[in-house]
């Protein structure tokens, strides 16, 4: 048997857009959906059709290859099944399209319907615990390699020994259930345990030093790979290495936060290392060969005869590397012409001779030398 158009299914116009979709799919599941059709196999099998027409329209590429060529652009010209030809289960349609109804988990139709009908209980997992937020501090050298530490830190566990019994409130199915009459007839409405927090369970013994909820305080150590090229603030997670939830649930997270130790010599540009290298006047006239400091290491350097104050120099590749990727920036050194204070009687002299010779007077460049024209004509 042929398959219906999927816009048909949904009652929606090809033009239609995603929410009004998202809308259309939600009022004919409902209208289908086998908790309000227990034994009905034609309601089964049009909520069904009504999850495969949801699929495909709600995703764009797969609602584009639809529109262009039908059944065929997305696995299927003809026969039933959901997804283009594969039969789902219900537990998958609830698991795949839970968020079209906001809920939390669990068949996105319990909070109309009551849960379960044939299905069985969905239990959650409990509340889950707190994250724990600590401090790293990284020099500059391990941000620009990476390194491995060790973190030591506090956080609430389940207490050894423990022991839990059946949720009495909920019977362990993690969900308490409300019949109300309407004008409609009587309407199921579920919600969370607000006693085991839909674990399904609550603490039955506990050791002593351990609270109402079943949680002890423990020291951890844990050993964390922080990768090259971090930054001060950045957050890194470990998950589930936080707090422990209450009555067995689920740990939240740790949060390492990033601090960043300015270096005393090297300083950070966003990937690029910044050096101020000091050389004297000598050096800059007549030339040399320096080491510089790099996170790498020391790099030897060429200081090219005629070095004016205020060059930059550029180490390609000696920066930081770029987070999660193998490009790293660039260390760029900043010439300065360091100038003595104090000389000898003998050092003055060598210098007063210099002094007057063309090559140790500074020349203007062709647009100071205008300048320096204009200037003469206007004074005189």
């Amino acid at each position: 048997m042929a398959k219906r158009d999927f816009y048909d299914i949904l009652e929606v116009a090809k033009t239609a857009s995603a929410d009004e979709i998202k809308k259309a799919y939600r009022k004919q599941a409902i209208k289908f959906h086998p908790d309000k059709n227990q034994g009905n196999k034609e309601a089964e099998e049009k909520f069904k059709e009504a999850a495969e027409a949801y699929e495909i329209l709600s995703d764009a590429d797969k609602k584009a290859k639809y529109d262009r060529f039908g059944h065929a652009g997305v696995g299927g010209a003809s026969g039933g099944g959901y997804g283009g030809g594969h039969h789902m289960n219900m537990d998958d349609i609830f698991s795949q399209f839970g968020d079209v109804f906001g809920d939390g988990g669990g068949s996105p139709f319990d909070s109309f319907f009551g849960g379960g009908g044939g299905r069985g209980g969905r239990r959650s997992a409990g509340v889950r615990g707190g994250n724990v937020r600590i401090k790293v501090k990284l020099t500059l050298l391990e941000i620009a390699t990476g390194v491995e530490k060790k973190l030591k830190f506090n956080r609430q566990v389940t207490a050894e020994g423990l022991t839990f019994k059946q949720c009495g409130t909920c019977n362990g199915s993690g969900q308490v259930r409300r019949v109300t009459q309407t004008f409609l007839g009587q309407m199921a409405t579920t919600s969370t345990c607000p006693y085991c927090h839909g674990s399904g369970q609550t603490v039955d013994k506990r050791p002593a030093g351990a609270g109402p909820d079943g949680l002890v305080s423990k020291e951890e150590i844990v050993s964390v790979n922080i990768p090259a090229g971090v930054a001060d603030g950045m957050q890194l997670s470990m998950s589930g290495k936080g707090n422990a939830g209450p009555n067995g649930g689920p740990a939240g997270d740790l949060i390492i936060l990033i601090e960043e130790i300015e270096d005393d010599v090297l300083k950070r540009d966003g990937n690029n290392i910044v050096f101020d290298f000091h050389i004297s006047f000598i050096d800059a006239t007549i030339g040399t060969q320096v080491e510089v400091p790099t996170v790498d290491g020391k790099v030897k350097l060429k200081i090219d005869a005629g070095t004016q104050g205020g060059k930059i120099l550029r180490l390609r590749g000696k920066g930081i590397p770029e987070l999660n990727t193998s490009h790293r920036g660039d260390q760029l050194i900043h010439i300065n012409i360091w100038t003595p204070q104090k000389l000898s009687i003998e050092e003055k002299e060598m210098l007063e001779k210099m002094r007057n010779s063309d090559n140790f007077k500074p020349h203007p460049g062709k647009n100071d030398k205008g300048f320096f024209d204009r200037m003469k004509e206007y004074f005189h």
